[in-house]
């Protein structure tokens, strides 16, 4: 028999999916875009970095506080230790990318420079951590009988 496994009701809403998925995109750009800056030198890059985080910034505080919201208000009661995970997870993603914001804020090549990507890097894996997090079992099947 080919049944598909309860998804967490904490995180399935779709409005969801939606903010989680702007710091799943911005992050990794940004990251791109350092990687770039890194080895072009030309200054829009980092211009370019600093909007991307900056509007990843904006969602992940929209996505925590979401998850905040969802592990004192949830449905799915059973899920809490999943739950705080996940609010750890994007709690640090969001402070990281404030640190990755405020660094790249600076003046000249100290913009990016390693903390700059390494913050990038940071971020880029916590964001996809949380989506593995919220959504990675959603299409698991297990074959019972």
């Amino acid at each position: 028999m080919d049944q598909t496994l309860p998804h967490s009701r904490s995180f399935s809403s779709p409005l969801h999916a939606i903010l989680l998925a702007f710091p799943v995109a911005l992050y990794p750009a940004a990251l791109v875009t350092d990687i770039t800056y890194l080895n072009t030198a030309v200054i829009q890059w980092t211009n370019f970095s600093s909007w991307l985080i900056a509007g990843a910034d904006l969602f992940a505080g929209i996505v925590l506080a979401w998850a905040v919201l969802s592990l004192f208000f949830g449905r799915a009661r059973h899920m809490r230790r999943r739950g705080i995970v996940y609010l750890v997870v994007v709690a640090v993603m969001f402070l990281a990318g404030v640190l990755n914001a405020f660094q790249h804020a600076r003046d000249g090549w100290h913009s990016v420079g390693t903390l700059g990507l390494v913050l990038s890097i940071l971020c880029t894996l916590l964001a996809f951590f949380a989506a593995f997090i919220a959504y990675g079992d959603a299409n698991i099947r297990g074959d019972r009988t």
